[in-house]
């Protein structure tokens, strides 16, 4: 089997689980601590064995949810397969279809066989660890906490959750970005992208109907904030006494040059962010159909490991000409959303 090292993908970004460390109660503290400390335990873990074993692939849509009951070794019990009826456990439902909108999105839509195209069973576990904060991708698997019930809720509640995570699984079989600075970024954001088109996909949205929100639901009543990030209007999610303020950009003038977070891989991923927004937005219709597709067939045919935002644009537009016409509609499109956020071609 092959191998390779993949980075641990967390939809809640350290910088948020810092802020809670520093701002909350006591028993918030506690969690985010145990939240970051988790997640670096199995960063650590995965380097010191060299990276992951990749599972044969399955040929076809399989899916597997085992439970972690609250623990820490993966995968766990098994508790449904492909086919079988609906679980007692909510979580168990809800990674089980948000992996099954995941899996049709790229199959039928893009003409993917899965995550590695070539029919990759879709592990997932539930009920990792005790209030874990966080759910994430380890480059063979999907893991979801149940929140610590103050902040956030299970993390199996928002598909576009699940779909961020398993895109990186995606991303790693195909331009693999480093996951560091901007090329770090583009790895947030293709995640995101795929994410708002599942969910927009599964509500029959056109690009206008759409709010646009990442992680819509997770907050608990209380919390304010709307979500954890805004493709239409960066910043703007959430503003919270614990939490802090949603500190991504939406323009590069905004951009902000720091060595945490791999370099500010979730706060300046808002810039692609609103790049393929504004895309989606002058296009119109159904996201998926066209600025999905030339987002989706960059990352697969023209971008690569290091790519940067410039790179990334003068890609989604030479695929935009080449599905749509040179001088297209579509083609234009691109190239105003990417100078909307101050990403030009020159």
């Amino acid at each position: 089997m092959d191998r390779m090292i993949i980075p641990i993908h967390c939809i809640i970004p350290p910088h948020m689980l810092k802020e809670i460390a520093e701002r909350g109660d006591q028993s918030q503290r506690k969690w985010a601590m145990q939240t970051l400390t988790v997640s670096e335990q199995l960063r650590g873990r995965r380097l010191a064995i060299g990276g992951v074993r990749v599972r044969k692939p399955a040929g076809e849509k399989r899916r597997i949810i085992y439970d972690a009951a609250n623990g820490y070794e993966l995968p766990g019990t098994l508790v449904r397969s492909e086919g079988d009826s609906p679980s007692s456990d909510t979580a168990v439902n809800e990674a089980y279809d948000g992996a099954g909108a995941t899996y049709n999105l790229f199959k039928e839509v893009f003409g993917r066989n899965s995550i590695d195209n070539r029919g990759m069973q879709l592990d997932s576990t539930v009920h990792y660890a005790e209030n874990y904060d966080n759910a994430f991708w380890d480059g063979r698997q999907m893991v979801y906490g149940d929140g610590d019930g103050k902040i956030f809720e299970r993390f199996t509640k928002a598909v576009d959750v699940i779909t961020h995570e398993l895109s990186h699984g995606v991303t790693q079989y195909e331009a693999n970005l480093i996951y560091q600075e901007q090329s770090g970024a583009l790895n947030e954001s293709f995640s995101d992208v795929f994410g708002s088109l599942v969910k927009q996909r599964l509500l029959g949205q056109r690009v206008e109907q759409a709010n646009w929100l990442v992680g819509e639901g997770l907050f608990k009543p209380g919390v304010k904030g709307v979500a954890i990030r805004s493709m239409k209007a960066p910043g703007t999610a959430y503003d919270d006494p614990v939490l802090g303020k949603d500190p991504q950009p939406g323009h590069m003038k905004d951009y902000n040059d720091t060595w945490f977070d791999n370099g500010g891989v979730h706060i300046n991923s808002g810039i692609p962010n609103h790049a393929f927004y504004l895309v989606a937005i002058e296009i119109g219709g159904y996201a998926w159909e066209k600025a999905g597709l030339i987002w989706y067939v960059a990352l697969r045919d023209r971008i690569r490991r290091r790519a940067n935002f410039k790179r990334a644009a003068k890609a989604t537009f030479r695929v935009a000409g080449e599905l749509f016409g040179v001088g297209s509609r579509e083609q234009e499109a691109v190239r105003k959303g990417w100078e909307g956020v101050g990403v030009t071609f020159k």
